[in-house]
């Protein structure tokens, strides 16, 4: 399969995808932060310095989705219809899940700006805490899911 956002002399482009039909275009994503049982207290605790983490986790997470034509250089910008974003604590991990649900009706898809909301979620989380832990592992951000367009329907293997 060719890659698109390549010209045929080899140039990074945008894609044009002014000749596409506006269906709508859904992504989740997940990723996760990983940390010492006591650090994962003190947020399940809010006994953060800097607040609620989880609450601004969320915010910045959607802010993020918001801006990721910003921060990819190939990614259009896009009208987004909805940004959902779960941070749960996870005491197996242990650490905090970020899942982000984003969804619009347009003419490419959401996946990029699915796993910016959940790096940008997972940064700020680290952002929060670092002053407890430096340690922390951020990790496992993938796709989970992907529908609209041509391409259709795609769920990651759990």
């Amino acid at each position: 399969m060719p890659l698109t956002h390549f010209d045929e002399s080899g140039n990074a482009h945008m894609v044009d995808v002014s000749e596409k039909a506006a269906t709508v275009r859904d992504a989740r994503a997940t990723g996760h932060v990983r940390m010492a049982p006591e650090t994962l207290a003190m947020i399940v605790e809010n006994r953060a310095k800097k607040g609620d983490v989880p609450g601004v986790a969320r915010l910045a997470g959607i802010m993020g989705a918001k801006r990721t034509s910003d921060l990819i250089p190939l990614c259009h910008p896009l009208p987004l219809t909805r940004v959902a974003i779960d941070v749960d604590a996870d005491p197996d991990l242990p650490g905090l899940r970020v899942t982000a649900h984003v969804r619009t009706t347009g003419q490419t898809g959401v996946e990029m700006e699915a796993l910016t909301a959940v790096a940008t979620a997972c940064l700020t989380v680290y952002d929060m805490v670092k002053s407890a832990q430096k340690d922390m592992e951020i990790g496992g951000i993938r796709l989970l899911y992907k529908d609209g367009g041509k391409s259709g329907r795609y769920e990651a293997a759990p």
